[in-house]
């Protein structure tokens, strides 16, 4: 399977059976992002997302210093935050352009939460700036003892505007904290991170951490694919919407997934005291 993964700043393995890990790959500059690997990203996801050998997804950063360090200010200075794009176009039309390479950022970094699979994204080190809106995406976020983090979009001039603005308020469900890392940038910690909700779980070292979150993903991938993608797709759906809303979509949507093999197997296996094996999807 890893051989229909070729990435060039990713490094793609299946430490498990149905589970995927993807590892950012570019240690030397603290795994900071310019517009290539943004993309790569997406096309990563949006793959693993319809790949029927795949159930659960892990994200993790390659060396110890960081998880990412977030943009690649240097790259992008000449990009997407330069100042001029050696033409006279007009600001109007200049926004237009602009606009539409944020929305594509956006994208690429939305295929996490869009992924039919759980993911879960396991930061260390250095998890700054994009870090946050790319784990805010994530279904589930561990971190180890050592990673720092930082909404640090204010010091670089600009406000967050890949989804960390708009998603973790909804994670942490405390406004006036979301604010203060906002507005200040400051770094927090792992412990702090665990108490206002951010991470759900926190690990001594990073290798401790990454086992951990095999385990989860190992776990996920036992149960039912049917089950586990509606699971995801109602939580989300349900986070956005009212009560009344969710119950509704709920209803659609379980009266085509109930039609499925896996509800019989998972209760037989419990009687019969068996491991299910549920068909791919």
């Amino acid at each position: 399977m890893a051989e229909n993964y070729t990435a060039k700043h990713f490094n793609v393995t299946f430490p498990q059976e149905y589970v995927a890990q993807v590892e950012i790959n570019r240690p030397a500059q603290l795994n900071a992002f310019f517009e290539a690997m943004w993309v790569e990203l997406g096309q990563i996801m949006n793959k693993l997302s319809h790949d029927p050998n795949v159930r659960a997804v892990i994200i993790s950063g390659a060396g110890h210093k960081a998880f990412t360090a977030g943009l690649d200010v240097k790259a992008a200075s000449g990009g997407l935050l330069s100042d001029s794009d050696g033409t006279n176009t007009e600001p109007a039309r200049k926004a237009v352009h602009l606009r539409r390479h944020i929305t594509e950022f956006q994208g690429c970094i939305t295929a996490i939460e869009k992924c039919e699979k759980p993911v879960i994204v396991v930061m260390h080190g250095f998890s700054l700036g994009l870090a946050i809106d790319l784990s805010s995406c994530a279904d589930v976020r561990f971190a180890a003892k050592d990673a720092k983090f930082a909404v640090k979009e204010v010091d670089i001039g600009l406000a967050a505007d890949i989804g960390t603005l708009t998603r973790l308020p909804k994670i942490v469900g405390n406004f006036g904290w979301v604010k203060e890392v906002a507005l200040t940038a400051r770094i927090f910690g792992a412990e702090e991170a665990l108490r206002v909700g951010f991470v759900s779980r926190v690990f001594d070292t990073k290798s401790e951490a990454i086992q951990g979150a095999i385990e989860v993903a190992a776990l996920i991938a036992s149960k039912s694919p049917i089950a586990v993608q509606g699971t995801k797709e109602i939580l989300n759906w349900s986070r956005d919407h009212t009560v009344q809303d969710g119950l509704r979509y709920t209803t659609v949507w379980n009266s085509a997934a109930l039609q499925t093999k896996d509800v019989s197997d998972a209760l037989l296996s419990g009687i019969q005291k068996r491991k299910p094996q549920f068909a791919k999807l």
